[in-house]
C-alpha cells in the first residue's frame, strides 16, 4: 500500500513562512506528478502547485512568485515553501502524487490526509 504523509502546517502571521512535506511510503515503483492542493472552509479543493517527473512546475496564479514546489526524487517526498503569506492562504492543504505501486501495473493517485495552515494576525 501507499502512503502520503504531510507534515509542518500550523498557525503563521501575515508575511510569515511556513514549509510543508509530503513523505511518500510503501510499494513504490515510480512517481509521475507530485501535487500540492488547498481546501478552504466552503470552498471546492484547488490545485495550488503541481512538480511533474521531468522537473516541470504549474503554480496557481494566487500563489505564483511565493510559493515553491520542490522534490527530492530519492526520498520521495514533495515540498512546499509557502513565503509572503495572506490570510486567504489559510486552508487545509492536500498532498497528491500519481504513482506506480509495481511494474506493469498503471498509475494510480493518492492523497494524503491533509495538513492545516491558518494566516492570522
Amino acid at each position: 500500500q501507499v502512503q502520503l504523509v504531510e507534515s509542518g502546517g500550523g498557525l503563521v502571521q501575515p508575511g510569515g513562512s511556513l514549509r510543508l512535506s509530503c513523505a511518500a511510503s510503501g510499494s513504490i515503483f515510480s512517481i509521475n506528478v507530485m501535487d500540492w492542493y488547498r481546501q478552504a472552509p466552503g470552498k471546492e479543493r484547488e490545485l495550488v502547485a503541481r512538480l511533474n517527473s521531468s522537473g516541470s512546475t504549474r503554480y496557481a496564479g494566487s500563489v505564483k512568485g511565493r510559493f515553491t514546489i520542490s522534490r527530492d526524487n530519492a526520498k520521495n517526498t514533495v515540498d512546499l515553501q509557502m513565503n509572503s503569506l495572506k490570510p486567504e492562504d489559510t486552508a487545509v492543504y492536500i498532498c497528491y502524487a500519481a504513482i506506480v505501486a509495481r511494474a506493469g501495473q498503471p498509475l494510480r493517485g493518492y492523497w494524503g490526509q491533509g495538513t492545516q495552515v491558518t494566516v492570522s494576525s
